[in-house]
């Protein structure tokens, strides 16, 4: 039964990733526009020049910017295709094969994760090359953390996929539930700035804790110094999820 099960989820994996490469939004917005966007923010903030260059003060982080765009994206393109999934009948159809919700969700999340440490690798390769003596970054321990972010942040992406009516309304919804998460994260100020109403929002919210995570192993400071943010990313994951389950509709 377990060989079958593997046959069937890498299967569809594959089907998935070809699926996924064809898709402008995921592709795209996935392995290309989060870095070119961190080259064209580096280049026009300085980044990486001598210290005899005069350097602009970008107020963000502008390789943490582009990792959670990197894991939003990925998100985006979930929403996009669960929405043309279920409006062409073919969530309908995978349900009632003998494969599992848990392998057929979990190809499209397997997909989403290694296109981010694709995307990501390009990023750090990118800011290497180009901005040397800036990234400086622990690569393994900022790449789990940018895993455990997409993660926490795709768990949401499904519920989103759960109440967007049909493929035309997806890219508007998922936008305007992702982006302004970005403004209540504390990349561009601090969350404690917020006020009261709008920053409990902003802790139910992963991204939050993503860029604080992501800061913290930038920074050098650490998992220890962030476990917090590591068990708010953990917990909003398995609530997301379990809410998904609720109403997440094959039809």
């Amino acid at each position: 039964m377990r060989p079958q099960f593997l046959r069937g989820f890498w299967k569809l994996t594959w089907v998935e990733t070809k699926i996924f490469t064809r898709e402008p939004m995921g592709f795209v917005g996935t392995l290309v526009m989060p870095v070119v966007l961190f080259i064209i923010l580096g280049r026009a903030f300085g980044a990486g020049q001598s210290a005899t260059t005069p350097q602009l003060d970008i107020p963000f982080n502008a390789a943490i910017l582009a990792a959670v765009l990197i894991a939003i994206s990925a998100v985006q393109s979930l929403v996009a295709i669960m929405s043309i999934y279920r409006e062409g009948g073919i969530l309908k159809r995978l349900r009632a094969t003998p494969l599992s919700p848990v392998t057929i969700l979990g190809a499209h999340v397997v997909v989403k994760l290694v296109f981010t440490v694709i995307s990501l690798a390009l990023l750090l390769l990118a800011g290497r090359r180009l901005f040397p003596g800036v990234m400086q970054v622990n690569v393994f321990s900022f790449t789990v953390a940018v895993l455990l972010s997409t993660l926490s942040i795709l768990s949401l992406g499904f519920v989103i996929a759960s109440v967007v009516p049909t493929a035309r309304f997806a890219g508007l919804v998922s936008a305007a539930a992702l982006y302004p998460m970005l403004a209540l994260s504390g990349l561009f100020f601090p969350v404690d700035r917020l006020p009261r109403a709008l920053r409990t929002i902003s802790y139910a919210l992963p991204t939050t804790h993503a860029v604080s995570l992501l800061q913290g192993v930038w920074d050098g400071s650490g998992w220890s110094a962030h476990w917090v943010n590591v068990a708010a990313l953990v917990v909003l994951f398995a609530a997301y999820t379990a809410l998904s389950t609720k109403v997440f509709r094959w039809e």
